[in-house]
């Protein structure tokens, strides 16, 4: 009916990297030379003369950032914290702050620094030693990126103006469901929220009816409410994998929602297998404990029109085999082109 294929890595890995959306800003090499217009520490190219280079130079310290400058590099480097006044020239015109792999501690960003940014567009201010979220007042602000730190809490409130934000990545801190109650409220355009690899219970209340793609692995959440899916209509993506998820949590029907086109409850504790719409493309349920084949999760009816549109299926690492599925679900699963059982 179905042939039993290996898993193709490469596939799954190209997928993965394909919804990230992470905007690569290393800079290029110097082209030519550095304009006046700049600090000393860093260079300004010529022919990119809004833009200050000062990634790996061993700084430690932000130095004061000169009229005109738009974009700011300072990654990698061994930068503690900020001192006020280094932005007060472009306290309006700064669009980009990368402040990626350095030392930054909350108690070290002195006021007068990033809370003067009323123009920033994008905050880039991972792998540092923040426990709190910092985040600037611009209304412009579109993408916030706050990965690998120590962060604990969003205050409630934090996002609440920032009406053009699309964008946030809090994956690999200590976050806590009530650490992040609240946070995301007032974030009319927020499209992709990534909340992973945290210390979830649950997952994050508030979050906008405009939100299309939600990633929640490796938390510790074991179940979804009720309705959740409902208050987010244009919703996607969802990845709950690595996380505590039992049969209980899921209430009937949770995931019977038109707008998901993929689903990833891989690496939890179900034993049957949740019901979805017919309008699902992508599900993964590998390693769980799942031990049947229920064609009604997938299909409540058959004919020629009422049909999943499953594309992919992973149910290997499971308590069913291929054997497990009944006749009829050639009709059921028509469109899928892989069934995985080991």
């Amino acid at each position: 009916m179905f042939p039993l294929r290996v898993p193709l890595v490469a596939v799954f890995i190209s997928v993965v990297l394909s919804q990230n959306y992470d905007y690569d800003y290393q800079p290029i090499p110097m082209r030519g030379p550095s304009g006046p217009n700049c600090n000393q520490e860093c260079d300004c190219p010529i022919n990119f003369p809004t833009a200050m280079y000062c990634d790996s130079r061993k700084l430690k310290f932000v130095p004061a950032v000169p009229t005109g400058i738009k974009y700011l590099y300072l990654q990698d480097n061994q930068i503690d914290g900020i001192k006020a006044g280094v932005f007060d020239n472009v306290t309006a015109d700064l669009r980009w702050l990368v402040l990626d792999n350095n030392q930054i501690t909350n108690k070290n960003i002195e006021k007068g620094t990033i809370d003067k940014l009323t123009g920033l567009e994008k905050l880039f201010f991972s792998y540092n030693n923040l426990t709190e979220a910092v985040v600037p007042p611009s209304k412009s602000l579109d993408e916030v990126k706050i990965t690998h730190n120590m962060l604990s809490k969003v205050p409630a409130g934090l996002l609440s103006d920032k009406e053009n934000l699309t964008s946030i990545n809090l994956q690999h801190n200590q976050l806590t469901s009530d650490g992040i109650s609240g946070a995301f409220k007032g974030s009319k355009k927020l499209l992709s929220l990534d909340v992973s690899h945290n210390k979830l219970k649950k997952l994050p209340a508030g979050v906008p009816e405009s939100l299309e793609i939600l990633y929640a692995d490796y938390n510790d959440i074991e179940g979804v409410p009720a309705g959740y899916l409902g208050k987010v209509p244009a919703l996607q993506y969802l990845r709950i994998s690595h996380n505590k998820l039992v049969d209980s949590g899921i209430p009937a029907g949770v995931f019977n929602v038109t707008s998901l086109v993929e689903l990833d409850l891989s690496f939890n504790k179900l034993k049957s297998i949740p019901e979805i719409n017919q309008q699902l493309e992508q599900y993964y349920l590998q390693a769980n404990e799942i031990n049947k084949f229920d064609i009604a999760s997938f299909c409540k009816y058959v004919s020629p029109t009422d049909f999943s549109h499953l594309k992919h299926l992973r149910l290997d690492a499971n308590n069913i085999t291929q054997s497990s599925m009944p006749p009829e679900s050639s009709n059921c699963l028509r469109q899928a082109v892989e069934i995985m059982f080991e």
